[in-house]
């Protein structure tokens, strides 16, 4: 055996037992609803813990497997279980699963055309239909990335090099920032995702470019503080180059005024950028598309398909409304995009992407969105966001409760309040949720507001039903008195 799927019986014959006796390892595993065996930190360093995980001498497989069976299957948290809901990830589509089988075996390099040539070609075309989509016209383009931190972090590259370009007059690609560029600001709410300070600081930028806009009582970015805040920049003789409106907050799943946004960015001859990572999946729906609208009026978008998508981790892209703008990125090596190459129609994807080794991610999206189609997309999504709703107005309806937002899409952040103090409902809050994962193997999210902890159920999962989250609801009014 060559421990490799090649073109031989045998070796065919060895990768189906192995991958056969995999597949069955891990669906013997879901054993009952729970999402975590329960084990503390330090019980899950006890279990886990080898003397070597490098033996002189191999174990073989069929040991490997069984210590697998015993130490590692059993305590995988199974984000597929109805009774996770803590996070912007969730269970997996069976046909992605399978895809992620395809994509790992055949193990294409998404960078050059000769190291991926169908897989180039289906990534192009499902890019095309994603932009017609979010209502981009012909001229947009957009790749496959890491996640929703590395499409915000390309999109912000791309934002300052077209402004220090076009507004400058200045090529920051080819001679790095100056001490211009170090008054560039970018404005993004104050609860919107990390990456935007995380970017900044690889960009050298700084987090002083980061401006964190006040958010309204419904978790959005307050457009008169924007306002303001733009103005004050100017007069301090700082630049406003880039403006980010979180379509899906990553605790509330807020959404932010797109159209009120791209009119002051236009304004400004600022880039607006669309952090979709959460929201992107509301696009599917006929009944609530309506609340992203205004998507296609930014220059780019972050899509994610591994949150409301509910494909393997990790599945994510950016589209730009105009592909040209990729040009930030594109650097030619002669091993890889050879000019006379792309000259007669070959097309190397590192030209657009800040990676060079890249995974076929693009084929879960195709297979998913052939499978189910829009409608069979509808329904997931709609099925997503209605639980929300409900979960909101029961809670809302329950005086034991305190409920900070409605929902726009499918996250409810909330807290048991009947305690005497705010101190002691923070501590009971917080209790619950351990008490739940390690005695009832539930995993729900925690997160702060106004400095007060909530709890929080990220509704992602369309197989929770409203039985499951009043049953939830009693669990948690149980275990607070306790």
């Amino acid at each position: 055996m060559t421990s490799f799927l090649t073109n031989i019986q045998s070796d065919k014959d060895e990768y189906k037992k192995i991958i056969g006796e995999v597949t069955s390892s891990i669906a013997d595993t879901f054993a009952d609803e729970r999402a975590y065996a329960g084990p503390t930190p330090e019980e899950l360093k006890k279990i886990i813990h080898q003397d070597s995980i490098l033996p002189e001498k191999g174990i073989g497989w069929e040991k490997t497997l069984e210590l697998t069976k015993e130490k590692i299957l059993p305590n995988l948290l199974r984000t597929s279980s109805t009774d996770y809901m803590a996070h912007l990830h969730g269970p997996s589509l069976v046909e992605t699963i399978a895809a992620e089988s395809i994509i790992s075996t055949f193990n294409q390099s998404m960078d050059s055309w000769d190291q991926s040539p169908v897989a180039t070609e289906i990534e192009v075309e499902v890019i095309e239909h994603l932009c017609r989509l979010f209502r981009y016209d012909e001229k947009a383009d957009g790749v496959f990335t890491s996640g929703g931190s590395q499409s915000n972090q390309t999109a912000i590259i791309i934002a300052r090099d077209m402004f220090c370009n076009d507004i400058l007059k200045y090529d920051v690609k080819k001679i790095g920032i100056n001490e211009k560029c170090l008054k560039l600001r970018m404005y993004t709410s104050e609860i919107s995702h990390f990456s935007m300070e995380k970017s900044a600081h690889i960009l050298g930028l700084g987090y002083q470019a980061v401006v964190k806009v006040p958010v309204d009582s419904n978790k959005r970015m307050d457009i008169d503080a924007l306002k303001s805040l733009i103005e004050k920049d100017k007069k301090m003789g700082n630049i406003p180059f880039l403006v980010v409106g979180t379509v899906g907050t990553t605790d509330f799943g807020s959404i932010d005024s797109l159209k009120k946004i791209s009119e002051i960015a236009c304004k400004n001859n600022m880039w607006f950028h669309a952090d979709a990572a959460y929201g992107s999946g509301v696009i599917m729906s006929d009944k609530y598309a309506a609340r992203i609208s205004g998507i296609e009026m930014c220059d780019s978008i972050t899509l994610d398909f591994h949150k409301m998508f509910v494909m393997p981790i990790s599945c994510s892209a950016i589209l730009l409304k105009n592909g040209k703008n990729f040009s930030a990125l594109t650097i030619h090596a002669d091993y890889l995009n050879r000019k006379e190459d792309e000259e007669d129609g070959y097309t190397n994807l590192v030209d657009k992407s800040i990676q060079t080794t890249r995974r076929f991610d693009a084929l879960k999206v195709w297979m998913s969105f052939q499978m189910r189609g829009k409608d069979g997309w509808a329904k997931l999504i709609n099925t997503s966001m209605e639980n929300a709703q409900y979960f909101y107005k029961m809670l809302k309806s329950d005086s034991d409760f305190e409920v900070l937002t409605e929902p726009e899409i499918s996250s409810v952040v909330f807290r048991y309040s009947n305690c005497k103090d705010d101190k002691t409902a923070d501590r009971v809050n917080k209790r619950v949720r351990r008490s739940l994962i390690h005695d009832n193997g539930i995993v729900i999210g925690q997160t702060v507001s106004d400095e007060k902890t909530y709890l929080k159920f990220t509704l992602l999962n369309p197989l929770i039903t409203q039985k499951k989250l009043d049953q939830l609801k009693d669990l948690i009014k149980k275990l607070a008195v306790l």
